[in-house]
């Protein structure tokens, strides 16, 4: 199979390095890729979200499989777009379709979707631009800490956990004022919740499904999750604390409820779906959809997966996954992630990164790199590399990936000193 995979950060670099593993993958682009998913395939100069070159790109290459990393392309329609086009039509993209992909693009839209099928959530209300005056008067309502939300696509910072009343209404107000841009001219307040968070992550054909390993990360840029919220500092795999009796009622209450509730609303999805996952007194609550695998998820869930990825994608538009198993690894995986200072604010780039070499005990996935014009890597986003190892135990897996990132150094690096610790 000839697979064209775009995306350029860490989640891409750990997709492409598994469907590289795969004997059946033929030829393996990446669009735009980054330097360390050129190890896995070819990079292509093409943009996610540019769906006329793409496909010209598939016709030209006889690409049998688009697989869709970020959320901006599939949120824009892109399978919509390749299914609408004869000359695409009978290429497989693997994601759902602009509609479906509204659990991601629009917080009210996914809200109203897990109450209409009965999903339990956290309570919610939800707030436009000239609605200010309600949403202030709201906010007492949902106590402290309150949850703000971006309605729209943030870049994963427009969620927002506000300790007091003064800091909501002034979040509130700049949020409803376009701090987000057009992401936040609406406004979702919703209840905090307190208990433990998980990803867990769905391949579906539409009809059926396989559950990939379960995830934890860490969003907040600060040691004790303290600080402002990041794309995600790091995570493990599988999670230690999901019992099967809790991955029962996550099937029964949230995936499967979830493929039901999109059949009945007319909604085609034929791809991965992220389910955040808050954990209170042993009950799932379901904070957030995404429409694609998480980041840095993907690059603890890649080396815990046995099976061969590429063939279950080959079956979401084939034959079905009805009678599909996905094998997992043995033990644990865990990803720090390596971010450059001033990150999740304002960072610079174009530093050089050095200590990069080959090490058996960790594989280090590119997320915000770039190369030079003497070839030289360097720094090019807030997020720079995850390094991710395995072990029999959590705690050796932790041990190995922090060994590995300490090794890692470019101008201003920083890493959270506590990923995994909260749950050995």
């Amino acid at each position: 199979m000839n697979v064209l995979l775009l995306g350029s950060g860490g989640r891409e670099h750990a997709l492409a390095w598994k469907i590289a593993q795969s004997p059946l993958c033929g030829k393996l682009w990446i669009a735009p890729g980054n330097p360390g998913t050129a190890s896995c395939g070819e990079n292509v100069a093409l943009s996610p979200v540019d769906f006329d070159a793409l496909k010209a790109f598939c016709r030209q290459n006889k690409v049998d499989l688009v697989v869709v990393g970020p959320e901006a392309p599939l949120v824009a329609g892109i399978v919509d777009a390749f299914s609408s086009d004869p000359g695409t039509a009978s290429i497989p993209v693997i994601g759902p379709t602009r509609d479906a992909a509204q659990l991601e693009g629009s917080k009210s839209f996914a809200k109203r979707f897990m109450l209409r099928h009965g999903i339990p959530t956290a309570a919610y209300r939800e707030f436009h631009a000239g609605q200010l005056d309600e949403a202030l008067a709201a906010l007492p309502a949902f106590g402290l800490p309150v949850v703000l939300k971006a309605d729209g696509l943030a870049a994963g910072k427009g969620v927002l956990i506000c300790s007091t009343l003064q800091e909501a209404e002034s979040e509130l107000r700049a949020m409803l004022a376009g701090k987000f841009g057009a992401a936040s001219a609406t406004v979702v307040l919703e209840a905090f919740l307190t208990g433990r968070e998980m990803s867990v992550f769905a391949l579906s054909d539409g009809q059926h499904y396989v559950l990939l390993p379960c995830a934890k990360d860490y969003k907040r840029v600060g040691e004790g999750d303290s600080g402002l919220n990041t794309g995600g500092m790091g995570a493990v795999c599988p999670v230690p604390f999901a019992s099967p009796g809790l991955m029962h009622r996550i099937e029964e209450r949230m995936v499967r409820t979830t493929l039901e509730g999109l059949k009945k609303d007319g909604l085609i999805y034929k791809g991965f779906i992220y389910f955040g996952l808050m954990i209170v007194d042993n009950d799932p609550f379901l904070i957030e959809y995404n429409c694609r695998l998480g980041d840095p998820e993907t690059q603890a869930v890649m080396p815990m997966i046995k099976s061969d990825l590429l063939a279950l994608m080959a079956r979401v538009s084939g034959e079905g996954l009805q009678s599909a198993v996905l094998q997992q690894e043995p033990g644990y995986a865990a990803t720090v992630i390596l971010a450059s200072g001033g990150y999740p604010g304002d960072y610079q780039t174009g530093l050089e990164i050095t200590g990069l070499h080959q090490s058996e005990d960790a594989l280090i996935f590119h997320a915000g790199t770039t190369l030079g014009q003497d070839r030289k890597l360097l720094t090019a986003g807030g997020r720079v590399l995850a390094s991710t190892a395995r072990g029999s135990e959590l705690t050796e897996a932790l041990r190995k990936a922090y060994a590995q990132a300490n090794k890692l150094n470019f101008k201003a690096k920083f890493i959270r000193k506590d990923i995994g610790f909260d749950i050995i």
